[in-house]
């Protein structure tokens, strides 16, 4: 089954942290990565960019393209991992070992039902 761990943090927070604070971090979560590559169940994983040069689009019709996103949170989605496990637990423990190379980083776990034609991921266990 796949899951989306969404990677939720305080964007000031950061964009705060130095050039080596950001790398360790990085070295940490990427030792994670590796590790879930090798048991082969990470897919796609994206760091998004700064929220302050996104924008949300809208509305009836073709809709309005407004500056965003505004979050009603402090947090903002900053990243996602797609994982393949056989239970959500797994997942969970997944983004625990995330959360613990990232301890103010906030992780949402959600199944993923995969229905675009062509945008597939390679069958996963139980799908």
């Amino acid at each position: 089954m796949y899951y989306a761990i969404l990677a939720y943090h305080e964007e000031d927070i950061v964009e705060s942290w130095s050039e080596e604070e950001d790398a360790a971090l990085m070295t940490d979560l990427l030792e994670i990565n590796d590790r879930m590559v090798a048991q082969k169940s990470l897919g796609p994983a994206a760091r998004l960019g700064s929220t302050q040069d996104a924008v949300t689009l809208r509305g009836k019709g073709a809709g309005l393209v407004v500056d965003g996103p505004f979050a009603e949170t402090k947090e903002q989605l900053l990243g996602f991992y797609v994982v393949d496990f056989p239970t959500i637990e797994e997942a969970v423990e997944a983004a625990r070992e995330l959360r613990r190379a990232n301890p103010t980083a906030v992780y949402e776990i959600r199944p993923i039902s995969l229905y675009i034609p062509g945008a597939s991921l390679p069958s996963g266990e139980g799908n």
